[in-house]
């Protein structure tokens, strides 16, 4: 019977005042000039806090708790005069959790909140303020993702993408857009350099308008063919590993639980390392590998 998961915190959120909150690491002078914190100060000012602090009691006898993540968050309180923070009590004294396994917003999932935060009838100019952004960078990020196709995005909607990518991305028309962005996947690279490095590696007739990107700052022509060759073969190399990856994975995992039974008897273990011991070695390396699954 699988063991039972126990609840890290106290469902039951807690009103604690900010004078019994102690820090667990020294908050840097420098931070408060941060763009983040700005943020999260401009967005307490117009709707309060909405992700409580996580906190750990110091003991019943001395009502103090310990701050394991929001320190941010209770700076930006206390310098806006609040009394009390709404927290959860956290059950095991450990940042980790916190501080270690973030999933940021990425460019394309800021895109679509703001898009239906603005469909929804929130003005630019609220949203603005709240994100302690101006309406014209409200604006760019709402229209962040015009003329770029939908294959394209869905690619690159969880990946950490530089803000320019998307411009260098609109130069191309859609069939190299979604090839660009497979590119940009396979090489964890999401930045403006590498992007322009593949627009400039794209034929003419694939750009939206060739006339006027024909000619790449910085590259001579035999650069830009040996660049084009370089970028169709590693395409080609892309296309081959996405086709036998799947059945290559499934004789992999056969060949270990072949190679797992078999060393299990003794007798022939015994063999191979008396007669075979170099080949039983690279199979044992085999057996010995870390889990396809990491």
């Amino acid at each position: 019977m699988p063991k039972r998961v126990h609840v890290g915190f106290d469902p039951n959120g807690l009103l604690i005042p900010t004078a019994q909150l102690l820090p667990s690491r020294q908050a840097k002078t420098s931070l408060k000039a941060s763009s983040k914190y700005q943020s999260i100060l401009a967005s307490f000012r117009e709707v309060g806090i909405i992700e409580p602090l996580v906190v750990f009691s110091q003991g019943t006898k001395n009502p103090t708790y310990l701050v394991l993540d929001g320190h941010l968050r209770l700076e930006a309180l206390k310098e806006l005069g609040q009394s009390h923070a709404r927290c959860l009590l956290a059950l095991d004294d450990e940042a980790y959790t916190y501080n270690k396994r973030i999933n940021r917003v990425q460019p394309i999932q800021e895109h679509r909140m703001i898009a239906n935060a603005i469909r929804s009838g929130v003005s630019e100019e609220r949203i603005g303020k709240v994100l302690n952004l101006d309406v014209a960078a409200i604006r760019q990020k709402r229209d962040l993702l015009d003329g770029i196709c939908k294959e394209a995005a869905e690619i690159l909607k969880n990946q950490r993408v530089a803000s320019g990518v998307f411009a260098v991305l609109k130069k191309a028309k859609s069939l190299r857009q979604i090839e660009i962005a497979e590119l940009l996947f396979a090489a964890s690279n999401c930045s403006v350099p590498y992007t322009k490095a593949l627009l400039a590696a794209t034929p003419p007739e694939m750009l939206v308008d060739p006339d006027r990107h024909k000619v790449s700052e910085g590259l001579t022509p035999e650069q830009m063919a040996r660049m084009e060759k370089e970028m169709d073969i590693v395409q080609r190399t892309i296309k081959q590993i996405e086709e036998t990856h799947g059945s290559s994975v499934l004789n992999l995992v056969l060949a270990r639980g072949y190679l797992t039974k078999l060393f299990g008897n003794a007798r022939v273990t015994k063999y191979l390392t008396q007669h075979y011991a170099d080949i039983f070695r690279e199979l044992q390396t085999v057996v010995d590998g870390a889990s396809l699954e990491h």
